[in-house]
């Protein structure tokens, strides 16, 4: 049978209808596989400490990124290690001499269980991280440092908050 113009163009429209669009999924593995090479690129420049609430930061223009290490954390109450209250700040300000035993004792219980340091390392001591609240008395901070000092732990860094530097606002 004949058909009429009308009934071909009528299955030409249906043919064209009936076939759906199909997801082109080479393109979209190209973004994820960009993105992922992207993300393991930035994803180790930076070195995120943890905070705590009570405690503020000061900030620094350095760009030198310190190595991980014991973090001896102090804030307006107490002073903690690893996450633990070793000593209360109220206490440690009370005694005599720069020494806060409390802290020695963990500081030595951390180097017994660690590993041997080579004769470069001795020279140099062993590395910590002292995150102190920017509010706090320097007698204080003065304090924490000799104790760490005294017990190998003299390779001292103080976490700061990463301010922009000079040249990056004369440049904008």
């Amino acid at each position: 049978m004949k058909q009429s113009l009308r009934a071909k163009r009528m299955a030409k429209h249906h043919k064209r209808t009936k076939n759906q669009s199909k997801l082109n999924l080479v393109s979209l593995m190209d973004i994820f596989t960009i993105l992922v090479f992207f993300l393991l690129v930035n994803s180790s420049d930076v070195e995120v400490l943890q905070t705590d609430k009570t405690i503020t930061l000061p900030t620094s223009t350095a760009e030198t990124m310190p190595d991980t290490t014991v973090v001896v954390r102090v804030n307006a109450t107490d002073v903690l290690v690893g996450g633990r209250p070793i000593a209360k700040v109220d206490a440690v300000m009370a005694e005599a001499g720069n020494n806060i035993p409390a802290l020695a004792q963990e500081l030595k219980f951390l180097s017994a269980n660690a590993r041997p340091l080579t004769p470069e390392e001795q020279l140099q001591g062993r590395a910590v991280t002292i995150m102190g609240d920017k509010d706090i008395p320097y007698t204080l901070l003065k304090k924490v440092m000799a104790t760490c000092a005294e017990n190998e732990y003299r390779n001292i860094a103080l976490a700061v908050s990463k301010a922009a530097s000079e040249d990056a606002e004369t440049e904008t």
